[in-house]
């Protein structure tokens, strides 16, 4: 068998359907973020100052200078590795002392700390289902992959809700019956439309149907909240929610996953998931970091309220000046193209012609039909920035005749786009 030949064709198909996705070289800096060094040439090539659009890190914590300097100050201590897996190196304090802080910070009795997001919710998920004997999962039809693939993996038997859809939520509970073991499985804010689970009426449902909760705020944490604790925070029901999953990547700017709970929820967990078991743990110099991140958002708003001004100016000025922003009620801002090979061609032209990245999303990201340029605001966005932001997407939108209007989500996912 000519075994290359298939994995030429499996790329030579994302090609001819304009989804190829080709990476950056970029240097960011931290004295000066959002801006960062893009080598179009090769690492040894000459760069180019550009602007990024388009970062997860959304408050800028991964440039704080307290959190760099507890990073540094822990690699000096403790060194850059974590020697193993738990179960044969121990907890490192710094782990140990992360954990304490996302309980606090969600209102649990215990916190575990995972490589990723990705990996906490097919951790978590799974495990959980697994160990509850005959258990429903019931699952948003927006649910990150991480989630589908925790569903997956725990062998249970799923039934989808239509997004948000609290009418088939409650009738799908309803159907399965008050004795049977069931698990919600939720996001409480969706990173590519931006929109809000109507999480209380989650809850309400769950605890009508005897359900336990399983939400996902790793687009919510750091920025939510009067403490960082996410929409659940914000919307006065982290009580009621029996497993809050968030990430350290994005609002708190460092590394990692984590789940918080009941005491006995996180021993399961911890005690069965084999992709907790067998992994390598955190660094104690980025457990370090994130904790200096987590504990400073806990007291501060001035990142929160400095990113809500730059998301409410950036979404007014480009809707202002014609760009297609997709409404909806958070920190994201997502701009309609509606076409692979288009969206492609505009992220290119804006970082060639106006030095400004903003990567595009394609399929299988969103649906066929519905590619757009996502832009995350950040604390550290100027007002310089955003109108040389609004003047070159101007300029891309008018020499590429991309649509003006932008588009409403339906309910039925991403691929259901209707013009307003």
């Amino acid at each position: 068998m000519d075994y290359r030949r298939h994995f030429g064709q499996a790329i030579d198909r994302l090609r001819d359907e304009r989804r190829y996705r080709v990476f950056a070289d970029l240097e960011r800096d931290s004295s000066r973020f959002p801006h960062a060094r893009w080598r179009p040439d090769g690492p040894d090539g000459a760069s180019r100052d550009v602007v990024i659009w388009c970062s997860n890190d959304y408050l800028a914590m991964g440039q704080h200078p307290d959190v760099i300097a507890a990073m540094s100050e822990a690699a000096h201590a403790f060194g850059v590795g974590a020697g193993g897996t738990r179960n044969i190196s121990g907890n490192s304090h710094p782990l140990v002392k992360l954990e304490v802080e996302l309980a606090d910070l969600h209102g649990k009795e215990s916190a575990l700390a995972f490589t990723s997001g990705w990996v906490s919710n097919l951790a978590a998920i799974s495990t959980i289902a697994q160990l509850l004997p005959d258990c429903l999962i019931i699952s948003d039809a927006l649910n990150h992959n991480s989630m589908i693939e925790g569903v997956k993996r725990s062998g249970a038997e799923k039934q989808i809700f239509n997004h948000n859809d609290m009418e088939h939520l409650e009738q799908l509970l309803k159907t399965a019956g008050h004795a049977r073991a069931k698990l919600i499985v939720f996001e409480s804010l969706y990173s590519m439309d931006g929109d809000i689970a109507p999480v209380k009426r989650i809850c309400e449902l769950a605890e009508e149907y005897n359900a336990m909760t399983y939400v996902d705020e790793v687009h919510a944490v750091g920025m939510y909240g009067p403490h960082g604790g996410g929409i659940c925070e914000r919307e006065g029901v982290m009580d009621r929610i029996d497993v809050i999953e968030g990430t350290l990547a994005k609002g708190f700017g460092t590394l990692g996953g984590y789940i918080a709970a009941d005491q006995v929820i996180i021993d399961a967990v911890r005690s069965y998931a084999p992709s907790f078991i067998f992994t390598t743990a955190l660094p104690p110099a980025v457990a370090a970091a994130a904790h200096a991140a987590v504990k400073l958002l806990k007291t501060s708003d001035v990142e929160r309220l400095g990113q809500q001004r730059q998301v409410a100016q950036t979404k007014a000025a480009l809707v202002a000046a014609g760009i297609p922003v997709m409404e909806n009620p958070s920190h994201i801002v997502p701009v309609f193209v509606g076409d692979a090979e288009l969206c492609k061609t505009a992220s290119d032209m804006l970082l060639e012609r106006h030095d400004i990245y903003i990567q595009p999303i394609n399929y299988p990201t969103v649906a066929r039909g519905a590619e757009r340029l996502r832009i995350t605001p950040t604390p550290a966005h100027t007002d310089a920035h955003v109108a040389a932001l609004v003047g070159a997407m101007s300029d891309v939108w008018r020499r590429l005749g991309l649509p003006r209007k932008a588009p409403r989500i339906s309910a039925a996912g991403y691929g259901a786009v209707a013009a307003e």
